[in-house]
């Protein structure tokens, strides 16, 4: 991967965005001793926090997420880990997902919402939002912020991702959708949200791989996959969440079906608006729990 590489509108008009997402995305991931400068992204998985029928087990969910924020951080328990992340004082909007098809699943909202009581900070200034987070006097005067979404192909983005979800901080949202919405790193430079993300993470306990068409929504590509993918980067966290629909598609088709568009608004976080690490080769993914048909 080159560091002067740029996605211009020439290459994405000519049908080049799959190979430059590819080029970016690298090889696959490096052991826990390869390359310097990586950045850390945890994948857990736990085969009984869905059903056979699609119920998710919210107990279940609360420990994926707490082995998860402990192994990120390096911490000896719960407490500690979300202690190092958030303090009393701070005020946090909760950036959530509430498409109807394929919504934030509330276990893991109310996951989240526990453990930043459990470091003391007020009820009153936490809120869990989607598309009221302009109007929210809480998103307002935020001090912390963190993105939880569903992990899924999408339309505009190519998979719809923890860069895609803070679109609702825009009024225009559609003004960012041009070349694969890589316009999208912007929204992350705004006062709103700039410098405030503790954490991203994607729930992948049931995500969709393959979809064409706006508001594509369709069970035969949608698998219990039963994971999160929790991160400080979110670039990196969806760089994972674009490589694991990816091999999901090769093992379903034979090969990797092409989206309406490649996931490059990805690598232009990284080259172009520097909010983290796109090169599989240069993150250490951390893989707990129930590892069959891991894919990663």
């Amino acid at each position: 991967m080159k560091d002067h590489l740029v996605i211009t509108r020439r290459d994405f008009l000519r049908g080049a965005a799959g190979a430059l997402a590819g080029a970016a995305f690298g090889s696959g991931f490096p052991s826990t001793s390869g390359a310097q400068e990586k950045t850390r992204v945890v994948l857990i998985r736990n085969a009984d926090v869905v059903s056979a029928a699609g119920a998710v087990r919210a107990d279940v969910v609360q420990s994926m997420l707490d082995e998860a924020v402990k192994a990120l951080l390096g911490a000896s328990g719960s407490a500690d880990a979300w202690g190092k992340l958030f303090k009393k004082s701070d005020v946090v909007g909760v950036k959530s997902n509430s498409w109807n098809r394929m919504p934030t699943p509330k276990e893991l909202e109310n996951a989240i919402r526990r453990r930043l009581l459990d470091v003391g900070i007020d009820e009153k200034n936490i809120s869990i939002d989607d598309r009221g987070v302009l109007s929210n006097p809480v998103f307002a005067k935020s001090t912390a912020l963190v993105n939880a979404r569903p992990l899924r192909t999408h339309h505009w983005s190519g998979v719809g991702t923890c860069l895609k979800n803070y679109i609702m901080f825009v009024p225009d949202p559609w003004a960012y959708h041009d070349e694969g919405c890589s316009p999208l790193g912007k929204i992350w430079s705004l006062p709103m949200v700039k410098g405030k993300t503790r954490l991203n993470m994607l729930s992948a306990l049931t995500p969709q791989f393959w979809g064409r068409g706006a508001h594509f929504f369709d069970r035969r590509y949608v698998w219990q996959y039963k994971g999160l993918i929790v991160g400080t980067d979110p670039v990196s966290v969806d760089a994972v969440g674009a490589e694991l629909l990816k091999k999901k598609r090769i093992a379903f088709f034979g090969e990797d079906r092409a989206l309406d568009v490649a996931p490059i608004h990805i690598v232009a976080a990284d080259k172009t608006y520097h909010l983290g690490v796109s090169d599989l080769s240069r993150i250490e993914l951390i893989k707990l729990g129930w590892q069959d048909d891991v894919l990663l």
